[in-house]
């Protein structure tokens, strides 16, 4: 069936289409962000996307909001350009550190950024954090556990290359909550399904309270967040606390 997807645009598209009348992000992330946003510049940038189901899908749907969607693979870019409102500019890249600063260009002033890669996603808001968007959204990864660790900076990441299952990627939600609280954000939501964080200028909670794992990989994998961690520990990690203090 994916290979028949793959070949015909015009099928895939017409289920795409049928998704988008009920579909939104992962789990709640969609409601989470348009709860934080009521004050927000009504601009968006989303890197990551599936063409009907992203974090900000809810934000595209609103007549007075603009959004750019960013992602390497061709046929979901050219789905989203032929699925979503002239709004919304999607925008085929395979974003590196080397070619990530045009998007700082691409609004005034920033309401929402979503990060959602599977791979170099700490290094990526690191350099963004500057735009000062109202609200950040950004996957975590659940197999990490509490420790504040993030995957060293690869151009080329991969995260099926580099672990057969492909749990070695991004960063902890405790690494996460450690940049943004250097850059004057806080933690404002976790996600239901354990798979997003999401920090404002206002965000006070504690994502070590807050951590959820991701249950849709617990639930295929059949493994707890121990032995997830397991798995990867041995890893090339970096640890960003120890790293913020050099």
């Amino acid at each position: 069936m994916r290979n028949i997807l793959k070949q015909s645009s015009t099928l895939r598209r017409a289920i795409y289409w049928a998704r988008m009348q009920r579909a939104s992000s992962q789990s709640d992330e969609g409601s989470i962000i348009e709860s934080l946003t009521t004050q927000a510049p009504k601009t968006f940038v989303e890197f990551g996307f599936h063409p009907v189901e992203f974090n900000c899908l809810q934000l595209a749907r609103t007549d007075d909001w603009q959004g750019v969607l960013i992602d390497g693979n061709a046929d979901q870019v050219a789905d989203a350009r032929r699925l979503l409102s002239k709004r919304i500019r999607a925008i085929q890249r395979f974003i590196t550190l080397e070619n990530i600063d045009f998007i700082k260009d691409l609004f005034p002033r920033l309401g929402v950024l979503s990060i959602d890669v599977d791979g170099n996603d700490y290094w990526f808001l690191e350099r963004l954090i500057d735009t000062r968007p109202t609200v950040i959204c950004v996957e975590y990864n659940s197999s990490f556990g509490l420790e504040p660790v993030t995957v060293p900076y690869h151009s080329d990441f991969d995260r099926h290359k580099y672990h057969p299952r492909g749990w070695y990627h991004g960063a902890s939600i405790t690494a996460l909550a450690s940049l943004c609280t250097k850059h004057g954000y806080g933690l404002a939501a976790v996600s239901s399904g354990g798979m997003n964080a999401v920090f404002t200028e206002t965000g006070t909670l504690d994502p070590i309270k807050e951590w959820k794992s991701n249950s849709l990989r617990q639930r295929y994998s059949k493994m707890t967040q121990e032995e997830q961690w397991a798995s990867v520990k041995t890893m090339p990690l970096i640890n960003v606390q120890a790293l913020q203090t050099r």
